[in-house]
């Protein structure tokens, strides 16, 4: 935490925002609500919400009415002219850098879900975060059934301060979320989790060990051992951003082998699948695999028949 005047003075050189209007508010002792009380006596109405979205980075003040509220925040804590403006401005900056992306609820079913379980843990929905590279392995159980599955990620953030990624696990019909475990592997820890019984839809918060600037890679690993639905016919990953390389990797159980599987795509949740392909079953370590060097924003995966 930065609670001094040099540690204030050396964040409102470096930023980002919201780490440096933390601190102000930090140094100067201002709980939310007198700052809401000031703003209120200049002719500036914000919400203690927005207040608090702001210095946690899960929002960013955007709109006219907005940039009005921090000029004012400036005078209330005491900063000098633009400090906290000018914050704002190389922030817009980098963030223009991140890759076209595409909205969860173009990808995802159970879109609205998923928004309001992030929107729950004060994160915006793009999270800051694109991937650069992902391997993930996948486990079959020998009653057919999604036992879990294993990654380990490269991203890259689009926006400074961000320290976390949510992790999204959609279990097979009847899944039990609250029977989910989430296992933080290397350079990561758990934080929050929030699921919804009917869906079946789990989001995990994993903090980083560092907060990341934009433009810096980070590298971390994270499981979710679930056993809890029954039979499973199919593994897909939607894709927010384009580029990258994604690697899945199916494992069967010796005792529930499929017949067949198959490779696809999707532009979106309710479009057609296309690119289909045949993958061959390893003989030895029963396991099929796709590899997608540069993919693009949509959904892949791998379905599987049983006989």
């Amino acid at each position: 935490m930065l609670h001094t005047d040099a540690d204030l003075a050396q964040v409102l050189h470096t930023g980002p925002f919201h780490l440096a209007l933390r601190a102000a508010l930090a140094v100067r002792g201002l709980p939310l609500q007198r700052v809401q009380h000031h703003l209120a006596g200049r002719g500036v109405k914000v919400g203690v919400t927005s207040l608090s979205y702001w210095q946690q980075g899960a929002r960013r003040p955007q709109r006219a009415e907005s940039l009005r509220a921090v000029r004012a925040l400036e005078e209330v804590l005491g900063l000098p002219d633009r400090s906290l403006l000018r914050l704002l401005d190389e922030g817009d900056a980098r963030e223009a850098e991140r890759p076209a992306g595409r909205s969860y609820r173009s990808l995802v079913e159970a879109s609205g879900v998923v928004e309001r379980l992030i929107t729950g843990l004060e994160s915006p929905v793009d999270g800051g975060l694109h991937t650069v590279g992902h391997q993930e392995r996948v486990r079959v159980g020998a009653q057919r059934e999604l036992l879990g599955r294993d990654s380990q990620q490269v991203v890259r953030a689009h926006r400074d301060g961000v320290d976390r990624y949510l992790a999204i696990h959609h279990g097979d019909p009847g899944c039990d979320p609250s029977r989910v475990r989430v296992r933080a592997a290397e350079n990561c820890r758990t934080g929050r989790v929030r699921w919804d019984a009917e869906t079946g839809v789990l989001v995990a918060e994993l903090l980083f060990d560092a907060r990341l600037r934009a433009g810096e890679t980070y590298l971390f690993g994270y499981g979710f051992e679930d056993g809890t639905a029954g039979p499973s016919s199919e593994y897909v990953r939607g894709f927010s951003f384009a580029g990258g390389q994604y690697v899945l990797q199916v494992r069967f159980d010796e005792q529930a082998l499929p017949v067949r599987c198959r490779r696809f795509s999707r532009t979106s949740a309710g479009a057609a699948r296309s690119a289909r392909g045949d993958l061959t079953l390893s003989g030895r370590h029963r396991t099929v695999h796709l590899v997608e060097q540069g993919v693009r924003p949509g959904i892949l995966g791998i379905d599987w028949d049983w006989a």
